[in-house]
Parts: structure tokens; sequence; C-alpha cells
């Protein structure tokens, strides 16, 4: 695992400054706290910091091909790389070291730019042909990884994370779509990012330049899977769990300690009950979050896998504290980011971090096997649109007004708000809306009105995906949608930072390529039958898994923020929500934020997440001085 960073510039005869390069890559030393590599030659130089997984002794980047022509780094793993090495081996290819970023090179000498279709894992690469003037940057398929780029006057710059390529002195502006985007979903979905001249590469592709031009193409994506509808159940349970195996046994390479995380939850029991059974007489280390408000709090379903599977388990209680969330958690995105299991996250990756130095996560189940509850609020839509229009336009919300607002999980309350407030729409924005933190009629009251003025319906993005999506049937059509933003964008960007600010490496089994293809070849009707969520999972687990730990429904990774902000978090309100801190920034209205504020503390409504993602968009601006 590892930060990489690069300029290339198109005219041959303006070189690269190393001390630039170099300043590019200390900023991702929290990435890889083990080893610095750079290569500069004229208009081109790459570089790496390094995180010592495999091969730790010689495994430097970058690395070059035999004649020293073609340059590469790599941040991620490279699952296959052995059987690609010995198949490069028999064409001829001489390696000088075990790492698996060495196959690179020499599998563009064979394959130019499509080698990235032959490597199984999670990766960012960049690549620099030096006779060619060939400039190579690829994407793993999930987007596990991430890749930033820019592509300012006579050159491109890039980087695993913007600050980076901000590093390499890129003037940026904020994109304002990109903000109304947040406020929508609390996070940014790319391909944009912050800023308006910084872009992030989107999975499963490629991004070829030349000093004449640049392109960027797809080389893999889920719809393109070939449907299985030949399987019964049963034989989709037993292939199921016979991938698993193979990807989590894949997935324990590694010449470090390693670990997994674990909720309790189906997916990551799935994940250690998996590496249990390849690895029976070994030592597992397993770590769980959580909170002393026990509707949040899954440490019991934990620790009950924990002894079943007999794993040396550790817990961490969480109760954040606000200089935290300021100091060390918010300045690890480098753009606006409030989902609230940030905070959880952080301390479970602190947690893990001194123990080992590879944890295994269950990141991706719910994306591909059906799991979470808007999957069962689209079904329920469906009959719900074939209601009478007084009962349902008028009748019915004017009911929920009499209902009580609550700041308990997930409350009923909420979920009955949601629904009868988006389930007439079309089912694609309805999925969408599900999720969704500010509608457009809120953004424009929220918004300076120049901003909103300027804006397009967020929706875009989703419509985009859920268009591409239409080969599928309904559900698996959701699911498509979800795992080309909300995985991306949320879960694996949420993931991948804040692992890496620990100097942890954290991989996905679920989410390797014959795992996601497999799941994306089935029909609906067999991952959610009804309105029973990831039931193909569950039953491909049940023998190996506690009975309730296999029933379990699903609860989801969510943090008691309602209480925070009335409590410890409260003075992070006061202050970066203040009147006057908002009117210096010059993005938001200070009567409206205070609306939003008043009500969740009075208790009138349960608007955390409103204020969550105000608090860390104000968090953001203070700390990149990114005032209007």
């Amino acid at each position: 695992m590892c930060g990489i960073a690069g300029i290339v510039y198109d005219d041959v005869a303006t070189p690269v400054d190393p001390d630039r390069l170099l300043a590019m890559c200390r900023t991702l030393n929290h990435r890889g706290p083990d080893d610095e590599g750079i290569h500069v030659k004229r208009n081109a130089g790459l570089a790496a910091r390094r995180l010592a997984i495999v091969d730790v002794a010689a495994g430097r980047q970058p690395v070059s091909n035999e004649d020293r022509t073609v340059h590469a780094v790599l941040n991620g793993e490279i699952y296959n790389h052995r059987e690609l090495r010995n198949e490069l081996a028999r064409r001829g290819h001489r390696f000088r070291s075990g790492t698996d970023t060495e196959v690179i090179p020499h599998l563009y000498e064979e394959f130019g730019a499509d080698f990235v279709t032959r490597l199984e894992g999670m990766f960012a690469v960049a690549l620099w042909d030096e006779a060619e003037q060939h400039l190579v940057l690829a994407r793993d398929r999930a987007g596990i990884k991430p890749l930033y780029y820019a592509l300012p006057r006579h050159g491109v710059v890039f980087g695993s994370e913007m600050k980076a390529v901000l590093a390499a002195g890129v003037s940026t502006t904020v994109d304002v779509q990109a903000l109304s985007d947040y406020f929508s979903l609390m996070y940014v979905p790319g391909p944009r990012s912050i800023y308006r001249e910084i872009r992030r590469l989107s999975p499963g592709t490629v991004l070829t330049w030349r000093p004449q031009g640049y392109k960027i193409r797809r080389y893999w994506d889920l719809r393109d899977t070939p449907r299985r509808r030949d399987l019964s159940p049963r034989q989709a349970t037993a292939r199921l769990r016979e991938l698993l195996a193979e990807s989590v046994e894949q997935q324990l390479m590694a010449d470090v300690p390693l670990g997994f995380f674990l909720s309790g939850g189906i997916d990551s029991s799935s994940v250690v009950a998996a590496a249990r059974h390849r690895r029976p007489g070994g030592a597992l280390r397993t770590f769980t979050v959580g909170f002393a408000d026990r509707s949040y709090d899954e440490r019991r379903e934990a620790a009950l896998l924990a002894r079943h599977l007999g794993t040396n388990h550790h817990e961490v209680v969480v109760e954040p504290r606000a200089e935290d969330v300021v100091d060390r958690i918010a300045p690890v995105f480098d753009e606006p980011f409030a989902d609230p299991s940030i905070v959880p996250t952080y301390y479970l990756c602190e947690l893990a971090r001194q123990h080992v130095t590879v944890a295994l996560s269950g990141d991706g189940g719910d994306e591909l096997f059906a799991g979470y509850h808007t999957y069962k609020a689209d079904k329920l839509a469906r009959y719900y649109r074939l209601l009478p229009r007084p009962l349902v336009e008028r009748i019915a919300p004017a009911l929920l007004r009499f209902m009580p607002s609550s700041h308990r999980r997930t409350s009923f309350d909420f979920k009955a708000r949601r629904f009868v407030e988006n389930a007439l729409d079309d089912p694609g924005r309805s999925h969408y809306l599900w999720r969704v933190v500010f509608r457009e009629g809120q953004k424009a009251r929220l918004l300076q009105p120049d901003l909103f003025a300027e804006l397009s319906d967020s929706y875009e993005v989703h419509e985009q995906h859920h268009r591409a999506g239409a080969g599928f049937d309904r559900l698996t059509r959701f699911q498509y949608t979800d795992a080309n933003v909300y995985l991306v964008d949320n879960v694996l960007t949420k993931m991948d930072r804040l692992s890496m600010a620990h100097s942890l490496e954290v991989r996905v089994p679920l989410l390797t390529t014959p795992v996601m293809e497999f799941a994306f070849s089935l029909p609906g009707r067999l991952k959610m039958p009804g309105y029973r969520t990831k039931r193909l999972l569950r039953q491909a687990m049940a023998a190996a898994l506690p009975s309730r730990i296999a029933g379990m429904r699903k609860r989801g990774f969510n943090a008691p923020l309602p209480r925070w902000l009335t409590e410890s978090l409260r003075p992070l309100v006061d202050e970066y929500l203040s009147s006057e801190v908002l009117r210096r920034q010059g993005y938001l209205r200070p009567d409206e934020v205070r609306h939003w504020v008043d009500r969740h503390m009075n208790r009138t409504g349960e608007h955390s997440r409103e204020i969550w993602s105000l608090l860390m968009f104000s968090l953001w601006v203070e700390e990149h001085k990114a005032y209007r």
C-alpha cells in the first residue's frame, strides 16, 4: 500500500523539479511511512511513499522494465501478481524483486495500456513510457484505491490524494456544483472534486495521455456481466460460498501482521468465518468499535462471533472529543465529507493499527447482495404509488405531523417521513432521495442566492448510472447505481482515507472481480426474495455462523450523532456554525443554518445529518481557507 504522485510536461525540454515532486510525495507520508522513492528524467517524474506489505526488504518503488524505459508506481495490492510474474518470466521477462508492482511495466510491454485488464486487486497505477512519451493512469474496477489528476497548461499532475495535486501548485476554485452535490449527499460524487481544476479518475477506467492530448476509456463495467438465470438458489449459494473462500484466501497474502474488522453484521462476519475456515489453527485478530448507547452498539454480536471462531478480539468504545474532530478527523479529507461513521471508523482504524498493518473488512456486501433498507423501500414504493391519490398526497403527510421525532438510531419516524416524502417520485429519483440530506428547495434557501443560481439538479450523477443500468432487473439496477456512486465515493473513500491516516491497509474481499461479477449476474429475486435482504449471503454462510448472526436484521454502521451534537460536539456547532463564521465564509445563509440547529437542539426535529453536513463543510472551509 502506498501513496503515489507525479508530474509530466508535454515539452521534453521542460524539466520536472525534483523538489516539487518530493513535496507532493511527502504530503502522502501517512500512506507510506516505510520508504520513499522518485524517478525524474527530463519532463516526467513519478514518486511513491511505501507501506511495506509484500517483499518488505526489496519492494521499492518506482519500478522499471529491463532497459529502464518504462517506469511505474502503484498504490494498492495486485493479488494475482505471482501468476502474472510466472507467465511473464516464461515470455522472457526478468525481475529484480518479488514485489507486485514490478509486474506492471512488463505487462505493459506485452499488452500496452490493456495491461490493466490482467490485474486482479485494488490499485491505482501510474506508468510512464519514456520512449513513447506516454502516460497511463488506471484505477481498479471497484474504486477501492483513489487517483486524482489535474490538467493544467502544458502537462498533467496526479496523486493518490488531492493534497498531493495541490502541492504541485495547481490553482483551484471551488466547484459550486460539487458543493451542491455535497449538501445533497454528504460527499462529492465523482468524477468531480470540490475543485473545478481537479478530477478523480473513475473506477474501471484508464486515462492515457500524450503531449497531443488525452483520453479516458472504461475497461470494465458491471453492466457487461453475462446474466445467469440458470442457477437455482442452492447452486447460487454454493457458488457464492466458493468464491468468497477463494477471495479471502487470496487476500490473506501479507508479510506483516493481519487482522479483521468485525461489526457483528453478516458481511464482516462472513469474511472472518471464511478466513477461519482457511486457517483453522491460526491466530486471527478481530477489531470492533462500539458505543455506550445500546441502540447503536454491536459489540455484543461481534464478541459472540469472536468467541465462536476463537479470535483474539479487541474493542474500543467511542465517545468523540471535539478536538479530535477538528484536528485529527476532518483534516483527513481534502474536501467536505460528512458520513457520520467517519468518527467511529477513525477510532477503529487507530485501534487496529496498534496490532496489525493489514485489516480485512466487509465493505461492499450491501451493494452486491441487497442489504440496504432502501431496497425494501424501493419495492414498497411500487405498491404505494398504486394507492388512491388523496391518501398518499394529503392524508399520509398530514398524519406524519403528529408523529414525535426521535433521536434514536434510524427511528421509525425518520423512515416513515422519508418514505412518504419521496415514494411518489419516479423509481430512480426515489432511490436517490432515500439518502438525500438537503433537497433542491432546501438548498435554495440554504445557499447564498448567487451560488444556487448556477446549479443543476444533483440527481444528474445518479440518473446517469440509473439509465446505464437499464439492462438489469429493477433491484439490480438500483444496486448498479449504488455500486457506482455511494460505494465508491462514500463507503470506499471513507475507509481509504481513515485507514491510511493510520498507515493501515484495508482490503475488501467482497469486491474482487469474480465476486462482483457473480453478484451482478444473478436476478434480484435470488438476492432479495420478498423483503428479505441479503438472503443469498446469509444462506451461503449459515453453517459457519451462529444463527443469531446469520439471521440478524440489517442495522448499518451508524453513530449516536444526534446525542453527540447536543453534548460533546455542541461546542463545535456553536463555534463553526455561528453567524460570524458563516458570514466570513460566504457560502451559507446564517439564518437558515440557525433554523436547522435550533430545531434539533430544541428536539422539535431530528436534524443531525443536516447539522453534521453543515459543520463538516464549515470545518473544511476553515482548514483550507476556502473563503469566497
